[in-house]
């Protein structure tokens, strides 16, 4: 990787990460003083292992809906296409610990969910592409790895 690249995530080298971890990509200053703070929130370990669709899907409407119940200034998650993680996108807040905290009681709703919202035609894209178990499985595997979440390199 010579020339850098205008995505962030292109200059990253996926063979030096050790999934999971929490990664603060980047901060963007709005013209008024905002700033939006980029999260890679990585579940899997990029080009070994990734996240089944179906569960991948559901996860992302499950913490779409949860996260806010617990951070008021969430912007958006969104899945990764390569189906490792999500970008986490918050404004004016640069809490670290708060994030990590934030993404362990999501994870946890995900856990305690009896249906993911939004699955119908109505509300989805493409509402016959669900797992709530598989969301769930993907979550217990993230919690599992609680204490690693700040360690992104391996080491």
């Amino acid at each position: 990787m010579s020339k850098k690249m205008n995505v962030e995530s292109f200059n990253l080298d996926h063979t030096k990460v050790a999934a999971p971890y929490v990664r603060l990509v980047g901060v963007t200053t709005g013209s008024n003083g905002d700033n939006v703070y980029k999260y890679d929130i990585r579940f899997k370990q990029p080009n070994k292992e990734h996240m089944d669709m179906p569960g991948l899907h559901s996860i992302e409407h499950l913490m779409a809906e949860n996260i806010r119940n617990h951070m008021d200034n969430v912007l958006d998650i969104g899945p990764m296409g390569c189906q490792t993680g999500f970008y986490l996108a918050i404004l004016n807040n640069d809490n670290y610990d708060e994030v990590l905290d934030t993404l362990e009681k999501t994870l946890h709703d995900v856990l305690e969910a009896t249906e993911v919202p939004a699955c119908n035609e109505v509300q989805c894209g493409w509402a016959a592409n669900h797992s709530l178990e598989g969301a769930k499985a993907i979550a217990r595997d993230m919690l599992d790895k609680r204490n690693e979440w700040h360690q992104v390199f391996a080491q």
